[in-house]
């Protein structure tokens, strides 16, 4: 799951470096797209030892909460289009995905 997780948001955030933006956003675009592929290496690092490096797990469902709920409740109000939702919608099937690793792997022998 994290190995999936962790190509799909490279293959989805590095173009994000290519959008031209206007300068008072450029900055901040730069910081969340380089942020988040920090986090893609993250996912692949989890990946390799699920069970050794299960206590990074909530911080990853935090990382997809933090765009996929403002992504979908900024569309439920007008404030962007359905592509983003469908981004943010993704990121909440991930941030569910990883729970249920969560649970899973608190639930194995140590």
């Amino acid at each position: 799951m994290y190995r999936l997780a962790a190509v799909y948001g490279v293959a989805v955030l590095v173009p994000a470096y290519l959008i031209p933006l206007p300068d008072p956003h450029k900055l901040t675009q730069i910081g969340f797209v380089g942020l988040a592929l920090v986090f893609q290496g993250l996912f692949w690092i989890i990946a390799g030892d699920p069970m050794r490096y299960q206590r990074l797990v909530p911080l990853t469902i935090f990382e997809k909460l933090c765009f996929g709920i403002p992504a979908v409740a900024f569309w439920a109000r007008g404030q962007t289009d359905a592509i983003t939702a469908a981004f943010g919608s993704i990121d909440l099937l991930l941030a569910a995905m990883f729970a249920l690793v969560m649970v899973r792997l608190r639930r194995m022998p140590a």
